[in-house]
């Protein structure tokens, strides 16, 4: 691989993403103390409980994670998991600390367990009560309709009472923190139906809505349970990275086996790989040979030679040979904890459009309760009939529920950020995705980005299998890109190294060796003899014979180069290549890739420069960079995208981390973020038309409490399987 040839990287593109995570933990983002919050639910509950956190002393941030339902908080050391948890708990909200064993659990398991069961109770009920409401509203009379009505009451009270339990809860902890949220109208309404049928029943009255009360809460059950569905359907990648770790190795202690849980190891302790077994921890090879298998944390499909003196991180699979590995980072610290870190965060952040979402939620719970107050005396002092004004108020306040609108952001994120993620771009930053989906010029930086960074010889079947021998025997000798570039090139020709003996280096100008008493030279011309034309990078190596040979190299195109640019063009982006290079081999490459618009010999300043011109000029810059020299035009660009294989400072200024080396999923991620908003702004246009649509049928006495519920758990439904269409 090509970033284990040179030490100044790692060995492994993902392994180099790290510095990243440690650069955001260093902006107040990290995650020092993780809490499960089991009861959270909606947009308004992200805000609660990130504005609770932050105002209580020692705590830096604080940010809510929907999916995974988790609150990352950075705090001072002094602030423990049991103070915010009992803030938590004077607010109504349940909150129980993760550790590195418990933060792979997802909320797929015990609540949605939960939740279906409610909801089959809930269902079971509702069947039952609307047999008997078919029989009263067909016509029975007197003593059997009040059989019937106190028949209905005595399957539905307990039912509610099981079935509704989230929605009651989650009500009385908002009530006793002296707040309001989304389960509060929607557990008065349940409560206005069951007390206007009991009321209904004990007068003899013609009709109860024990069939309304049951079915609002099937109805809402089945909203929740297919959110909670929907979002573990659109897996988050945070969460399929930390799937990757393993919670126990196999510690080596002077020869003896000992199986035991991560927290236990310590950095310098060795570990035991065996095949087929997955790497507990960050590490250096320290005995055995095998194949690495990274494709999980990089995409790179074929497998990595490893041996003594080889990193490897935490996530990768062991697949030939058994590995001693010493343990350099282990649990938080290891990359891959710090990669799912990474991307929590960034699924975590606030766009323009879940602002927009919070200022809703915020809004919902005062409004609807005056607009549901406001119904009710309308309505008694216009009828005069307290059963018609309870009814209509409990009906606006089910259709008024915002939870289409608590639904439109984060279903779309996850589904985003999750297929991304799959293609190998790890979105790094909160609003990536709303600023990618505007892009219309994409500028390429050349080393390291369009190209690998590092020389190939060029036509290598042309040169002589005895010329390559001599050469290969003087380039093993030296550390020299060109050298170990020849050297590659004839040992993936079979080839041996010649004979030869008392081989030198000669710093700045080539080695040097004697092979049947004759001296040989392989370096630069001038030191060779011979005459170099120019244009290409070239070594020459002297023969026996007196004559001179050419050699010449190119720096080879990055995978999925050519697709990347051919299928920007083609989708209508106009494509820049900006570079710090000579002209002929920027030049070179822009013929090859068939870009236009190119620069040679661009400095930092220069590059930024343009992009400013750019964006002055009305474009959407999306700027593609590795170098030191492209921090700059990383951070003026309006989104910028660094390989994992990229320097610190550039992988810290862009916005996405593309973890592989083939370039070919970066126009995928120009679609899918225009994707992202389309599904964005259609699920605001579908909650916001519900709302105009709904609220008014519902003040005006056309929907009943049965009607609403079944209103608005449509609109949610049709949220989130909008949003499931990305994937």
């Amino acid at each position: 691989m090509t970033a284990a040839l040179r030490p100044a990287l790692s060995a492994c593109p993902a392994c180099a993403a790290a510095p990243a995570a440690q650069a955001l933990a260093a902006r107040d983002l990290p995650g020092e103390l993780a809490l499960s919050l089991p009861s959270i639910h909606c947009a308004g509950c992200i805000t609660a409980v990130e504005d609770l956190l932050s105002a209580l002393p020692g705590v830096r941030a604080a940010r809510v994670n929907l999916t995974l339902k988790r609150v990352s908080v950075a705090a001072a050391p002094d602030v423990t998991a049991a103070d915010l948890i009992a803030a938590l708990a004077r607010a109504g909200y349940e909150a129980h600390e993760l550790d590195a064993g418990l933060i792979r659990a997802t909320a797929t398991d015990k609540a949605g367990r939960d939740l279906l069961m409610r909801l089959a109770v809930a269902g079971f009920a509702m069947m039952n009560v609307m047999l008997l409401s078919v029989a009263v509203w067909s016509g029975a009379e007197g003593a059997t309709r009040d059989l019937f009505h106190w028949i209905s009451a005595a399957i539905t009270l307990p039912t509610i009472g099981f079935a509704a339990q989230p929605f009651f809860r989650s009500a009385w902890g908002a009530l006793s923190a002296r707040r309001l949220n989304m389960d509060v109208p929607i557990s008065l309404a349940i409560a206005l139906a069951l007390v206007t049928s009991l009321w209904e029943t004990w007068l003899s009255g013609h009709h109860a809505y024990f069939d309304a009360a049951i079915a609002l809460t099937f109805f809402l059950l089945a909203g929740r349970y297919l959110d909670h569905r929907t979002r573990a359907i659109a897996r988050s990648a945070a969460e399929e990275l930390a799937a990757l770790e393993v919670p126990r190795a196999i510690r080596l202690r002077d020869g003896v086996e000992e199986q035991v849980p991560l927290g236990d190891l310590a950095i310098g302790e060795v570990v035991l790989v065996r095949p087929g077994g997955r790497l507990p921890v960050d590490g250096v090879i320290l005995g055995g040979t095998s194949e690495i298998d990274r494709s999980l944390l990089t995409g790179e499909t074929l497998p990595v030679f490893a041996t003594a003196g080889m990193r490897v991180s935490a996530g990768e699979v062991n697949l030939t040979g058994p590995l001693q590995v010493e343990v350099t980072a282990v649990g938080k610290d290891s990359t891959l904890h710090q990669l799912a870190q990474l991307v929590a965060v960034a699924e975590s952040g606030r766009s323009r459009y879940t602002s927009l979402a919070d200022s809703a939620a915020k809004l919902y719970a005062p409004g609807v309760h005056i607009l549901s107050a406001l119904a009710f005396v309308g309505w008694y002092f216009w009828s005069g009939d307290l059963r018609i004004a309870l009814n209509i108020a409990a009906a606006v306040l089910i259709i008024t529920c915002p939870c289409a609108l608590g639904l439109a952001v984060p279903a779309v994120t996850t589904a985003a950020s999750g297929r991304l993620f799959k293609r190998g771009l790890l979105i790094k930053h909160e609003t990536a995705l709303e600023r990618l989906a505007g892009v219309d010029t994409v500028v390429f930086d050349k080393t390291g980005t369009l190209t690998e960074g590092q020389p190939a010889l060029t036509d290598p079947e042309s040169h002589p299998d005895d010329v390559l021998r001599l050469a290969l025997a003087l380039a093993e000798a030296s550390s020299h890109p060109l050298s170990r570039a020849l050297a590659q090139a004839a040992r993936d020709r079979g080839l041996q190294p010649a004979r030869m003996t008392q081989i030198r280096e000669v710093p700045g100008f080539g080695t040097e060796g004697v092979h049947e008493g004759q001296t040989l030279r392989l370096g630069r011309a001038g030191w060779i003899g011979a005459q170099d034309g120019g244009g290409e990078t070239a070594a020459w190596l002297t023969l026996p014979d007196g004559r001179t040979h050419r050699f010449a190299f190119a720096d080879a195109l990055r995978p999925g180069a050519e697709q990347a640019v051919a299928t920007l063009q083609a989708a209508g982006h106009r494509v820049i290549l900006l570079s710090g290079d000579a002209p002929g081999p920027v030049a070179a490459l822009a013929r090859r890739l068939d870009i236009t618009d190119w620069q040679a010999e661009a400095r930092p300043k220069d590059k930024a420069a343009r992009i400013a011109a750019l964006k002055d000029k009305g474009a959407q810059v999306l700027m593609v960079g590795d170098g030191l020299n492209d921090t700059a035009a990383l951070t003026m660009a309006d989104v910028s995208v660094s390989p994992a294989s990229a320097l610190d400072a550039a992988r810290v200024a862009s916005d996405i981390v593309l973890l592989g080396r083939d370039l070919a999923p970066l126009p995928e991620a120009l679609t899918t973020a225009r994707a992202a908003t389309r599904r964005i702004r259609e699920n605001f246009r579908i909650a916001t038309l519900y709302n105009i649509l709904a609220v008014p049928l519902a003040i005006a006495g056309l929907a009943t409490p049965l009607i609403a519920a079944l209103a608005m758990s449509t609109s949610s439904i049709t949220v989130s399987l909008n949003a499931l269409r990305l994937r």
